[in-house]
Protein backbone atom coordinates (compact mmCIF):
# COMPACT_ATOMS: atom_id res chain seq x y z
CA UNK A 1 0.00 0.00 0.00
CA UNK A 2 1.17 3.32 -0.99
CA UNK A 3 1.92 5.65 2.28
CA UNK A 4 -0.34 8.64 1.96
CA UNK A 5 1.23 12.28 1.90
CA UNK A 6 1.70 14.28 4.25
CA UNK A 7 -0.92 16.70 5.73
CA UNK A 8 0.39 20.22 5.38
CA UNK A 9 -1.32 23.50 7.19
CA UNK A 10 -0.69 25.59 4.45
CA UNK A 11 -2.53 28.69 3.18
CA UNK A 12 -2.90 29.79 0.05
CA UNK A 13 0.41 31.76 -1.46
CA UNK A 14 0.43 34.70 -3.77
CA UNK A 15 3.70 34.64 -6.36
CA UNK A 16 7.12 35.81 -5.08
CA UNK A 17 7.54 39.44 -5.41
CA UNK A 18 11.00 41.22 -6.28
CA UNK A 19 12.86 43.93 -4.97
CA UNK A 20 15.08 46.50 -6.45
CA UNK A 21 18.44 47.02 -6.24
CA UNK A 22 20.94 49.14 -7.65
CA UNK A 23 22.25 49.92 -11.53
CA UNK A 24 24.17 47.14 -11.60
CA UNK A 25 21.03 44.75 -9.90
CA UNK A 26 23.46 43.94 -7.40
CA UNK A 27 24.36 45.40 -3.38
CA UNK A 28 27.65 45.38 -2.38
CA UNK A 29 27.34 42.16 -0.67
CA UNK A 30 26.03 40.24 -3.45
CA UNK A 31 28.93 41.52 -5.81
CA UNK A 32 31.63 40.92 -3.73
CA UNK A 33 30.53 37.17 -3.79
CA UNK A 34 29.93 37.49 -7.68
CA UNK A 35 26.55 36.72 -7.81
CA UNK A 36 23.00 37.26 -8.76
CA UNK A 37 20.24 36.53 -6.77
CA UNK A 38 17.68 35.84 -8.72
CA UNK A 39 13.49 35.14 -7.16
CA UNK A 40 12.70 33.89 -4.06
CA UNK A 41 13.79 30.35 -4.29
CA UNK A 42 16.79 27.89 -4.01
CA UNK A 43 17.39 28.56 -0.09
CA UNK A 44 19.60 25.26 0.27
CA UNK A 45 22.71 26.38 -2.51
CA UNK A 46 24.13 28.31 -0.08
CA UNK A 47 24.58 25.45 2.32
CA UNK A 48 25.22 23.21 -0.68
CA UNK A 49 27.69 25.28 -1.34
CA UNK A 50 29.41 25.29 2.16
CA UNK A 51 28.76 21.14 1.77
CA UNK A 52 30.91 21.01 -1.49
CA UNK A 53 33.72 24.02 0.25
CA UNK A 54 34.04 21.61 3.25
CA UNK A 55 34.19 18.29 0.48
CA UNK A 56 36.77 19.96 -1.58
CA UNK A 57 39.15 19.19 1.48
CA UNK A 58 37.35 16.35 2.40
CA UNK A 59 39.48 13.42 4.12
CA UNK A 60 38.43 9.71 4.37
CA UNK A 61 36.60 10.38 7.85
CA UNK A 62 34.50 13.19 6.01
CA UNK A 63 33.57 11.28 3.11
CA UNK A 64 32.17 8.17 5.32
CA UNK A 65 30.16 10.46 6.88
CA UNK A 66 27.99 10.87 3.54
CA UNK A 67 24.69 8.99 3.19
CA UNK A 68 24.20 7.61 0.11
CA UNK A 69 20.84 6.06 -1.19
CA UNK A 70 20.42 3.49 -3.99
CA UNK A 71 18.00 3.62 -6.80
CA UNK A 72 17.38 7.10 -6.37
CA UNK A 73 17.75 7.91 -10.31
CA UNK A 74 15.49 6.37 -12.59
CA UNK A 75 16.82 3.66 -15.20
CA UNK A 76 13.19 3.36 -17.09
CA UNK A 77 13.92 4.66 -20.69
CA UNK A 78 11.34 6.91 -20.78
CA UNK A 79 13.35 9.90 -19.23
CA UNK A 80 14.62 12.85 -20.81
CA UNK A 81 17.15 12.56 -23.67
CA UNK A 82 20.86 13.70 -22.29
CA UNK A 83 21.95 16.48 -23.87
CA UNK A 84 25.46 17.10 -22.87
CA UNK A 85 25.17 21.01 -22.10
CA UNK A 86 25.77 21.10 -18.32
CA UNK A 87 25.08 19.40 -15.36
CA UNK A 88 21.74 19.27 -13.13
CA UNK A 89 21.40 18.25 -9.99
CA UNK A 90 18.02 18.26 -7.71
CA UNK A 91 18.58 19.25 -5.04
CA UNK A 92 16.12 19.12 -1.76
CA UNK A 93 16.06 20.95 1.65
CA UNK A 94 14.04 18.03 3.74
CA UNK A 95 12.67 18.59 7.22
CA UNK A 96 13.53 14.94 7.96
CA UNK A 97 16.82 12.81 7.61
CA UNK A 98 15.23 9.53 6.75
CA UNK A 99 15.73 9.58 3.31
CA UNK A 100 13.15 6.73 2.51
CA UNK A 101 9.62 7.32 1.35
CA UNK A 102 7.42 7.13 4.76
CA UNK A 103 4.53 8.78 6.49
CA UNK A 104 5.32 12.32 7.62
CA UNK A 105 8.59 12.55 4.55
CA UNK A 106 8.63 16.09 3.19
CA UNK A 107 10.22 18.03 0.67
CA UNK A 108 10.31 21.56 1.67
CA UNK A 109 12.83 23.31 -0.50
CA UNK A 110 13.05 21.75 -4.26
CA UNK A 111 14.99 23.20 -6.84
CA UNK A 112 16.92 21.98 -10.17
CA UNK A 113 20.67 23.15 -10.01
CA UNK A 114 22.40 23.35 -13.32
CA UNK A 115 26.12 24.12 -14.16
CA UNK A 116 26.62 25.40 -17.62
CA UNK A 117 28.82 23.63 -19.63
CA UNK A 118 30.96 26.91 -20.05
CA UNK A 119 32.17 26.45 -16.42
CA UNK A 120 31.47 29.64 -15.90
CA UNK A 121 27.51 29.94 -14.37
CA UNK A 122 25.65 27.80 -12.03
CA UNK A 123 22.10 28.63 -12.45
CA UNK A 124 19.24 27.44 -9.45
CA UNK A 125 16.13 26.94 -10.78
CA UNK A 126 13.73 26.70 -7.76
CA UNK A 127 10.37 24.88 -8.21
CA UNK A 128 7.79 25.91 -5.24
CA UNK A 129 7.12 22.87 -3.50
CA UNK A 130 3.28 23.37 -3.54
CA UNK A 131 3.63 22.87 -7.42
CA UNK A 132 -0.14 21.17 -8.53
CA UNK A 133 1.88 19.15 -10.93
CA UNK A 134 1.28 15.69 -12.28
CA UNK A 135 2.88 12.73 -10.28
CA UNK A 136 3.71 9.70 -12.14
CA UNK A 137 1.12 6.71 -11.03
CA UNK A 138 -0.62 8.96 -8.93
CA UNK A 139 -2.88 11.64 -10.53
CA UNK A 140 -1.93 15.14 -9.81
CA UNK A 141 -0.84 16.55 -6.41
CA UNK A 142 1.62 18.70 -4.91
CA UNK A 143 4.73 18.17 -6.37
CA UNK A 144 6.90 17.72 -2.89
CA UNK A 145 3.85 14.89 -2.09
CA UNK A 146 6.23 12.70 -4.92
CA UNK A 147 8.88 12.59 -1.99
CA UNK A 148 6.27 11.17 -0.05
CA UNK A 149 4.56 8.68 -2.22
CA UNK A 150 7.75 7.24 -3.42
CA UNK A 151 11.26 8.41 -2.15
CA UNK A 152 13.84 10.19 -4.35
CA UNK A 153 13.07 8.16 -7.07
CA UNK A 154 9.85 9.01 -8.14
CA UNK A 155 10.53 12.84 -7.38
CA UNK A 156 12.84 13.27 -9.80
CA UNK A 157 10.31 11.60 -12.27
CA UNK A 158 8.16 13.96 -11.36
CA UNK A 159 10.48 17.06 -12.08
CA UNK A 160 11.49 15.08 -15.16
CA UNK A 161 8.32 15.00 -16.49
CA UNK A 162 7.64 18.33 -15.37
CA UNK A 163 10.45 19.85 -16.84
CA UNK A 164 11.73 17.93 -19.80
CA UNK A 165 15.80 18.40 -18.16
CA UNK A 166 17.38 15.14 -17.34
CA UNK A 167 18.66 15.10 -13.77
CA UNK A 168 22.09 13.66 -13.30
CA UNK A 169 22.26 13.29 -9.52
CA UNK A 170 20.16 14.12 -6.59
CA UNK A 171 21.06 15.48 -3.00
CA UNK A 172 19.21 16.11 0.18
CA UNK A 173 19.88 18.54 3.29
CA UNK A 174 18.53 17.74 6.44
CA UNK A 175 17.21 21.12 8.02
CA UNK A 176 17.51 19.31 11.75
CA UNK A 177 21.28 19.51 11.21
CA UNK A 178 20.96 23.45 11.54
CA UNK A 179 21.42 23.29 15.08
CA UNK A 180 24.57 21.39 15.18
CA UNK A 181 26.00 23.35 12.15
CA UNK A 182 25.29 26.63 13.43
CA UNK A 183 26.35 25.73 17.05
CA UNK A 184 29.83 24.49 15.30
CA UNK A 185 30.30 28.11 13.95
CA UNK A 186 29.26 29.71 17.36
CA UNK A 187 25.66 31.08 15.90
CA UNK A 188 24.96 33.39 12.84
CA UNK A 189 23.11 36.58 12.80
CA UNK A 190 20.33 37.44 10.73
CA UNK A 191 18.08 40.77 10.63
CA UNK A 192 14.12 40.78 11.19
CA UNK A 193 12.19 43.81 9.76
CA UNK A 194 9.23 43.36 12.03
CA UNK A 195 7.99 42.00 15.27
CA UNK A 196 6.42 38.74 15.10
CA UNK A 197 5.32 35.54 16.92
CA UNK A 198 5.59 32.05 15.99
CA UNK A 199 2.80 30.11 18.21
CA UNK A 200 3.85 26.67 17.42
CA UNK A 201 7.51 26.97 18.77
CA UNK A 202 6.05 30.33 21.22
CA UNK A 203 9.04 32.22 20.04
CA UNK A 204 8.72 35.98 19.57
CA UNK A 205 11.06 37.43 17.29
CA UNK A 206 12.13 41.44 17.36
CA UNK A 207 12.64 43.71 14.79
CA UNK A 208 16.27 44.48 14.42
CA UNK A 209 19.63 42.14 14.34
CA UNK A 210 19.66 38.93 15.87
CA UNK A 211 22.13 36.70 16.96
CA UNK A 212 21.14 32.86 16.70
CA UNK A 213 22.47 29.47 18.62
CA UNK A 214 21.04 26.30 16.67
CA UNK A 215 17.85 25.61 18.46
CA UNK A 216 16.74 29.40 17.23
CA UNK A 217 17.79 28.85 13.89
CA UNK A 218 15.69 25.86 13.65
CA UNK A 219 12.71 27.68 14.84
CA UNK A 220 13.69 30.78 12.47
CA UNK A 221 13.72 28.78 9.37
CA UNK A 222 10.52 26.51 10.14
CA UNK A 223 8.35 29.51 10.85
CA UNK A 224 5.25 29.80 8.49
CA UNK A 225 2.54 30.97 10.70
CA UNK A 226 2.15 34.80 10.86
CA UNK A 227 4.43 35.68 7.72
CA UNK A 228 2.12 37.26 5.70
CA UNK A 229 2.74 34.99 2.69
CA UNK A 230 3.03 32.13 4.17
CA UNK A 231 6.02 29.80 2.97
CA UNK A 232 7.16 32.33 0.42
CA UNK A 233 8.06 33.85 3.57
CA UNK A 234 9.62 30.68 5.06
CA UNK A 235 12.04 30.60 1.84
CA UNK A 236 13.55 33.74 2.23
CA UNK A 237 13.57 33.05 6.04
CA UNK A 238 15.85 29.77 5.02
CA UNK A 239 17.88 32.32 2.72
CA UNK A 240 18.72 34.31 5.21
CA UNK A 241 20.15 32.16 7.47
CA UNK A 242 21.75 30.01 4.84
CA UNK A 243 23.36 33.56 3.56
CA UNK A 244 24.60 33.93 6.82
CA UNK A 245 26.06 30.19 7.95
CA UNK A 246 27.49 30.09 4.72
CA UNK A 247 29.33 33.85 5.15
CA UNK A 248 30.46 32.73 8.36
CA UNK A 249 31.57 29.20 7.47
CA UNK A 250 33.67 31.10 4.81
CA UNK A 251 35.49 33.77 7.07
CA UNK A 252 36.37 30.90 9.65
CA UNK A 253 39.66 30.38 10.62
CA UNK A 254 39.71 28.29 13.18
CA UNK A 255 40.58 24.77 12.48
CA UNK A 256 38.68 23.19 15.18
CA UNK A 257 35.25 25.00 14.04
CA UNK A 258 35.89 23.90 10.28
CA UNK A 259 36.02 20.64 11.27
CA UNK A 260 33.25 20.69 13.34
CA UNK A 261 31.24 22.72 11.17
CA UNK A 262 31.90 19.97 7.90
CA UNK A 263 31.16 16.75 10.32
CA UNK A 264 27.85 18.60 11.05
CA UNK A 265 27.15 19.16 7.27
CA UNK A 266 28.26 16.20 5.89
CA UNK A 267 26.06 13.60 8.67
CA UNK A 268 23.28 16.23 7.01
CA UNK A 269 23.65 15.28 3.75
CA UNK A 270 22.38 12.22 1.22
CA UNK A 271 23.26 12.14 -2.23
CA UNK A 272 22.94 9.51 -4.97
CA UNK A 273 24.91 6.26 -4.89
CA UNK A 274 26.73 7.60 -8.17
CA UNK A 275 28.14 11.02 -6.54
CA UNK A 276 31.85 10.13 -5.13
CA UNK A 277 34.38 12.22 -3.38
CA UNK A 278 35.59 12.47 -6.30
CA UNK A 279 32.49 13.87 -7.85
CA UNK A 280 32.01 16.37 -4.98
CA UNK A 281 35.26 17.70 -5.22
CA UNK A 282 34.50 18.49 -8.86
CA UNK A 283 31.13 20.75 -7.86
CA UNK A 284 33.31 22.37 -5.16
CA UNK A 285 35.94 23.77 -7.53
CA UNK A 286 32.83 24.94 -9.92
CA UNK A 287 30.37 26.56 -7.43
CA UNK A 288 33.82 28.13 -5.19
CA UNK A 289 35.73 29.14 -8.97
CA UNK A 290 32.20 30.31 -10.86
CA UNK A 291 31.64 33.82 -12.16
CA UNK A 292 28.04 34.21 -11.66
CA UNK A 293 25.72 31.99 -9.07
CA UNK A 294 22.02 33.17 -9.76
CA UNK A 295 18.85 31.93 -8.31
CA UNK A 296 15.59 32.11 -10.38
CA UNK A 297 12.25 30.69 -9.74
CA UNK A 298 10.13 28.80 -11.37
CA UNK A 299 7.44 31.28 -13.27
CA UNK A 300 3.91 31.36 -10.97
CA UNK A 301 0.24 31.81 -12.26
CA UNK A 302 -1.59 32.27 -9.05
CA UNK A 303 -2.52 30.50 -5.82
CA UNK A 304 -5.88 28.18 -6.06
CA UNK A 305 -7.80 25.38 -3.74
CA UNK A 306 -7.70 21.93 -4.66
CA UNK A 307 -10.32 20.16 -1.95
CA UNK A 308 -8.74 20.90 1.15
CA UNK A 309 -5.35 21.91 -0.03
CA UNK A 310 -3.96 25.53 -1.03
CA UNK A 311 -1.91 25.08 -3.85
CA UNK A 312 0.97 26.92 -6.48
CA UNK A 313 -0.67 26.72 -9.97
CA UNK A 314 2.49 27.28 -12.32
CA UNK A 315 3.05 29.70 -15.47
CA UNK A 316 2.85 26.90 -17.75
CA UNK A 317 4.12 29.07 -20.86
CA UNK A 318 6.52 30.84 -18.79
CA UNK A 319 7.95 27.70 -17.03
CA UNK A 320 8.44 25.84 -20.52
CA UNK A 321 10.29 28.73 -21.55
CA UNK A 322 12.63 28.70 -18.61
CA UNK A 323 13.00 24.73 -18.62
CA UNK A 324 14.09 24.95 -21.99
CA UNK A 325 16.87 27.69 -21.59
CA UNK A 326 17.79 25.13 -18.49
CA UNK A 327 18.05 21.95 -21.46
CA UNK A 328 19.67 23.95 -23.81
CA UNK A 329 22.25 25.66 -21.28
CA UNK A 330 21.24 28.93 -22.27
CA UNK A 331 20.18 30.37 -18.82
CA UNK A 332 22.22 33.64 -18.87
CA UNK A 333 20.03 34.66 -21.93
CA UNK A 334 16.82 33.50 -19.64
CA UNK A 335 18.12 35.73 -17.43
CA UNK A 336 18.85 39.13 -19.44
CA UNK A 337 15.07 38.64 -20.97
CA UNK A 338 13.25 38.37 -17.23
CA UNK A 339 15.21 40.50 -14.76
CA UNK A 340 14.52 40.81 -11.40
CA UNK A 341 15.55 40.05 -7.96
CA UNK A 342 15.65 40.16 -4.46
CA UNK A 343 17.61 40.90 -1.59
CA UNK A 344 17.34 38.48 1.70
CA UNK A 345 19.47 40.42 3.94
CA UNK A 346 16.44 41.53 5.87
CA UNK A 347 13.91 39.57 5.96
CA UNK A 348 10.06 39.23 7.91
Amino acid sequence: MQPTPPQQDDTAQGAPQTDDKDAAGTNPRDRRRRRILIGCGGAALVLLLAVVGGAYALQHSYNGQVDRVAGALPTSGDRPAATGRGENWLLIGSDRRDDIPSMGARADALMIVHLAESGDRVSVVAIPRDSWVPIPGHGTDKINAAFAYGGPRLLIRTVETLTGVRIDHYAALDFGGFVEMTDALGGVTVTITQDTYDPKHQRAWEAGTQHLDGVEALDFVRQRVNLPNGDLDRIKRQQAFLEALAGKALDTRNPIKIDRFIRAVTGAVTVDETVSAATLRKLATRLLDVGTLEYVTTPVDRPAARGDQSVILLDHAGAAELFAAVREDRIGEYVARHGGSNTVDAVR
